[in-house]
This record gives structure tokens, C-alpha cells and sequence, in this order.
């Protein structure tokens, strides 16, 4: 593993809680789980032993498990949300309240103990409740042996059996999972709908299953030579089992899926990364996922070079699931798409790697910072792709979604991103927030900070909080380093208000040999600005202000050959005003931000024709 043991030394020297109190510091939990699979009724049987380690500064008596299965259970708190809500996720509706026993799904936890002493968990919902025995002291360790039988629920969202493409097993959020504790303290949410938060660890899973599946997810097979494919049952006695022994260092979750008819293809890349590809073999969509390994393998060339190198020895793209949804080490996506599809959500699916399992973020809090940078990366891979003519089509400018943005805005639905994932009034409010409004802020950062300042922020991020759990702060005073600038209006005005910046263009008048410009700010979000004038001639002339309180001014971007850095404006004047030495009827029009890299709510009035 070229990257990751260097990687591991660093993350070890954070986890040991050597910063201290008032430092950085983050828990760390090593699974080893045992799975005994029953195919006939979709259950299995699950041994687990937890080696959880307090890194914090606090005295921890009690511990949270998730029991995300429980959710798929008529009734449960995700039921009643997707039937209450006024624009319910199509895939998950009415249809848990509908599931008979045999189809729901549970994680039903039978002993418990702390070492080697019995506990008595209490089960909430998709919460099991631990009171220790003994405390966890600062710097200690604890061992948590559990033992739990659960059934996979009928395919509804993310996780389940036998799904709309014929996918057996789309195994994920299917264990026992101890919840986060931060800073913040626990984070015991219960599963409604959508994000995840975990704690940085080794997994070792063992999973015993038909010898006729074929297993694909998250770590490494450690007895491939044991397993080999194509094993089919032999009729008239039950099918032996296989034991898939899978190990994965320094991760926050596990995923796996599982299939009879999975077709296992390869690539491996010049650097020694080797992509996995698991899928039916169909004829209609056979050509695509034949295509789809070379296309990935650029696209990794693209995102390591501009926004860190893969940490692990592989990764793995698996049919499954219910859409796309990201995982350590692979993703679920189905499979029955268009090349261009199929090729859009392996790479959204593949960029939640940087941001959101290499990073860690509090995805309930910050399902922005996870949705929205992987949106805008996905967006810009795509763009260079098609650049290359390694897809079709033509790259965009700015392929990032203004529009859409700017759109949503006037339905009145709109919220702060500092909304709790799981409680957005609407599922539109909580999509448009978190893919493209947080899309929008990455670019817009581009615009404010200038291109050089940008790439750099975004490199650094990637080192200095890769294996650990950044939050905005975090990520903003990465910016403010590498760019100069004070950035906390920015963070403050995206992200925990609805505000936007509405500038025009107010007049153009002649004043004695100059042309005096008159500006005016309508919206209720200062934004630096980038005035283009025209003259008649076709020349043009650009400048620039900034808000007083960004305490900067970014370099002179390469497309404006002609700059001129004016006077700051203070966000609490409404009106601006700067003359240009040149003559009033030379001058042809004027824009704000003639190349739409900032959000402006009304693009009308950004021209001025005198």
C-alpha cells in the first residue's frame, strides 16, 4: 500500500490522544466479525469483537450502537418520515410500512458484554443503548463482544435483498456499528433517511455464504486461492459454504454485495492501484461496463493529480443498491444505464472517496461539505474527460449548476445548509442545499480566492485532514491560509443564512473627460466583483472590489489582461460608484461578472448598455 502506511504513522500519532484536551483528537475502533449467511431465508447470524479505544479527554459510562436495519420495520421513525413528508423519496414512500415479517429487516442483538462482562443493552429503534460496567478512561481501551442475528430487509434504499436488477445482497449499513464520539459528544442519530457519521478503524470480516455468491466490497481478500468462482451448487443437498476473509485498514465502515451471476472484471493501473468491477452480465449493458474500467482508470489520473493520490491498494465498483452510494474502498450503483450514465455515477460515487471516506466529516451536520464538494468534483473529472475525448459531448465553462440554484431559490423552499441533514422541511430542500448549493460554494470559492489560491487550498485539505473528521472551520481556515484572504463572512453568509448576492449595474454617465460607473447592491450577500467594461473599439477593461472585511484582493486572474484594483466596498454601503479614464461615448456596455463565476440572483441586471 503506497500511500497508506505513511498515512497510518501520522493518523497514529493523532489518535493517541498526545494533542491532549484542548488538541485535535479522535477515537478509534478495530472490528473483527464473524458472519454465518442463511441465503434460504435471507438472515445471518453475526459474531462481533470490538476493540474501542478512548481518545478523548472525557470519562465515557455508556456507549451507542446503530442498528440501521431496524429501520426497515412498518412503523419505524424512516416510515413514518418518507409517508409524512411532502415530497417522499420515491424508492422508500409508503413501502416499509407494507413489509410483511418476512420481508423487513432487523438487527436483533442477543449478549453483550464489556470485557468479558455482561451488559444489558436496551434497543431504540435504530439505537441500541449501553450502559458500561466499567467507565472508559481517557487513553484506555475496551474490548465489546457482541453476538446478533438479523434479516435483510426486501430492497428499499441502500441496503437490502433481491433489488429491482436482480442484485442479491447490496450489503451496507449491515452490522452493528458503534456511533461517533467528538468533540460534540456522541452522535447517536437515529437512521431516517440519509447520512452517516463513523469512527476511523481495522476491520476483519469473515463472511460464510453459498459457495455459488460471488462477494465483492470494501478490504481485501485475504484467501482468494480458497474461494474461486463458479462453483455451482450440486443438486438434491444444501450448497457448502465458502469463508470470505476480508481485512480493511483505517476505514469507517464496511460494504459489501453479493451475486450468483457477478461477472468479476479488473484493470490495474500503471501505478499498481487495481480497479474491481462487479456486474451481471447483460447483453444490453454489456458494452457500457466493458467500456466503463479504461474511462475510470483516466478519470483516476485526473483526481489524483488535483486533489490528492488514492490511499489504498484497490477499489471497487459493484451493481447493487438502489442508485449510487459511496463506501470505503467501492460503491454501490446499479448498473442498467446508458454509458454516460453509468459513467457519471461512478464517478460521483468514486469522488465521495476524498470527501466524504477519506475525510470523515459529521455527514448529518455537513452533508454539504460530502454531497456538494464530491457534486463539483464529479462535475469538473467530466468536464476533462469530455476535454479528452474520452466521453462524449463538449466541455462546459462552468459546468457547475447556477441554474438550478438560482431557480430553487424562488419556490420559497430554500434553507441554510447548517440544517441537520434529516431535518429539512423537504426532500428538494436538502437535495438542492446539499449537492448544489454546496457545489456552488466550492466554485464561488474559486472565483473569490483566485485559481492558483484555490488548487492550493484544495491539495492542502486533502493532506492535512485526510483520516480525520474536518469540519467547515476546519476547511475555511485551510482557504484562509493559502489565499490570505479573511473568509468567516463567506462561511457565515452560505452557509448558515438563505442570502445571495443580487448586484447591478445602476447607471453610466458622463462625468467631464471620464465615464463615472454607478453599481448597487440589491441582494443581502457581499461578494467581490469583477467588472468588465466594452468599449466600442472591442477592447476591454476590467476591475475589481472587494468587501473590506475579506482583508484582501486576489491576484489578476488570467483571462483579465487589463486590471485595475479599485477602492474596497464596505457590505454596509449600498451603492458604489468608480470612474474610468475613458471617454463616456467609447464605452459600449458594462457587466458584473461577465464569466458567471459568482452567484448573483438575478442575472438581468448585470449589463448596462448606455
Amino acid at each position: 500500500m503506497r500511500y497508506l502506511f505513511s498515512t497510518l504513522a501520522g493518523f497514529a500519532l493523532l489518535s493517541s490522544g498526545l494533542f491532549g484536551q484542548y488538541g485535535y483528537w479522535q477515537q478509534k475502533v478495530d472490528y473483527v466479525m464473524d458472519i454465518d449467511f442463511d441465503v434460504r431465508k435471507h438472515q445471518y447470524d453475526g459474531k462481533q469483537t470490538l476493540t474501542y479505544t478512548n481518545n478523548s479527554p472525557d470519562t465515557l459510562h455508556q456507549v451507542f450502537y446503530h442498528l440501521y436495519f431496524n429501520a426497515f420495520q412498518p412503523n419505524s421513525m424512516m416510515d413514518t418520515r418518507s409517508r409524512t413528508i411532502e415530497d417522499a423519496d420515491g424508492r422508500v414512500a409508503d413501502r416499509i410500512s407494507k413489509l410483511s415479517e418476512d420481508e423487513m429487516g432487523y438487527i436483533r442483538v442477543s449478549s453483550l458484554t464489556q470485557d468479558g462482562e455482561a451488559l444489558s443493552p436496551v434497543t431504540e429503534g435504530t439505537i441500541l443503548e449501553v450502559k458500561l460496567a466499567d467507565p472508559i478512561l481517557p487513553g484506555q481501551s475496551t474490548v465489546l463482544e457482541m453476538e446478533w442475528e438479523a434479516q435483510v430487509p426486501v430492497q428499499i434504499r441502500r441496503s437490502g435483498r433481491n433489488s429491482a436488477e436482480g442484485i442479491s445482497y447490496s450489503m451496507s449499513q449491515w452490522y452493528p456499528k458503534l456511533a461517533e464520539y467528538d468533540y460534540q459528544g456522541w452522535h447517536a442519530n437515529p437512521y431516517i433517511a440519509r447520512e452517516f457519521h463513523g469512527v476511523w478503524g481495522d476491520f476483519d470480516v469473515t463472511i460464510h455464504i453459498n459457495r455459488d455468491y460471488i462477494i465483492g466490497g470494501t478490504g481485501y481478500l485475504q484467501n482468494p486461492e480458497e474461494i474461486g468462482y463458479g462453483y455451482a451448487p450440486d443438486p438434491g443437498r444444501r450448497p457448502k459454504k465458502l469463508s470470505w476473509h476480508f481485512k480493511a485498514p483505517n476505514v469507517h465502515d464496511f460494504m459489501w454485495g453479493a451475486d450468483p451471476d457477478y461477472l468479476h472484471t479488473t484493470l490495474e493501473r500503471s501505478n499498481g492501484t487495481v480497479l474491481h468491477f462487479f456486474y451481471q452480465e447483460e447483453e444490453e449493458y454489456r458494452e457500457n461496463w466493458e467500456a466503463l474500467p479504461e474511462i475510470m482508470n483516466r478519470a483516476f489520473d485526473y483526481i489524483e493529480e488535483n486533489y490528492g493520490p488514492y490511499p489504498y491498494d484497490q477499489y471497487t465498483f459493484i451493481q447493487g443498491g438502489d442508485g449510487g452510494m459511496e463506501y470505503p474502498m467501492g460503491t454501490l450503483i446499479t448498473g442498467r444505464r446508458r454509458l454516460a450514465s453509468l459513467v457519471g455515477v461512478s464517478i460521483h460515487e468514486l469522488m465521495h472517496t476524498w470527501y466524504q471516506m477519506l475525510m470523515a466529516t459529521d455527514e448529518a451536520r455537513y452533508a454539504w461539505m460530502d454531497e456538494g464538494f464530491t457534486s463539483w468534483a464529479s462535475s469538473e473529472v467530466g468536464n476533462w474527460l469530455k476535454s479528452e475525448g474520452v466521453m462524449p459531448g463538449e466541455p462546459l465553462e462552468n459546468p457547475h449548476n447556477y441554474g438550478g440554484l438560482r431557480g430553487f431559490r424562488t419556490t420559497g423552499m430554500q434553507e441554510p445548509l447548517s440544517v441537520h441533514a434529516d431535518h429539512f422541511r423537504t426532500n428538494a430542500a436538502y437535495g438542492v442545499g446539499s449537492y448544489v448549493k454546496g457545489a456552488v460554494w466550492l466554485e464561488q470559492l474559486r472565483y473569490i480566492i483566485g485559481e492558483e489560491a484555490f488548487k492550493s487550498t484544495m491539495l492542502r485539505y486533502y493532506w492535512q485532514w485526510r483520516f480525520k473528521h474536518p469540519t467547515v472551520e476546519d476547511f475555511v481556515r485551510v482557504a484562509e491560509k493559502e489565499s490570505g484572504f479573511e473568509l468567516d463572512w463567506y462561511k457565515e453568509y452560505w452557509v448558515n443564512t438563505t442570502h445571495a448576492a443580487d448586484y447591478q449595474v445602476e447607471g453610466v454617465s458622463l462625468e467631464g473627460r471620464q465615464t463615472r460607473i454607478q453599481l448597487s447592491q440589491e441582494g443581502t450577500m457581499p461578494m467581490p466583483l469583477e467588472i468588465m467594461v466594452e468599449l466600442k473599439d472591442g477592447s476591454q477593461q476590467w476591475f475589481y472590489t472587494a468587501p473590506r472585511m475579506m482583508r484582501g484582493t486576489k491576484a489578476q486572474p488570467e483571462y483579465a489582461g487589463n486590471w485595475t484594483v479599485l477602492p474596497d466596498w464596505p457590505w454596509t454601503h449600498p451603492e458604489y460608484s468608480f470612474l474610468i479614464d475613458v471617454p463616456f461615448d467609447q464605452v459600449k456596455s458594462v457587466t458584473i461578472d461577465p464569466r458567471g463565476r459568482m452567484f448573483d440572483d438575478n442575472l438581468e441586471n448585470n449589463t448596462l448598455t448606455p
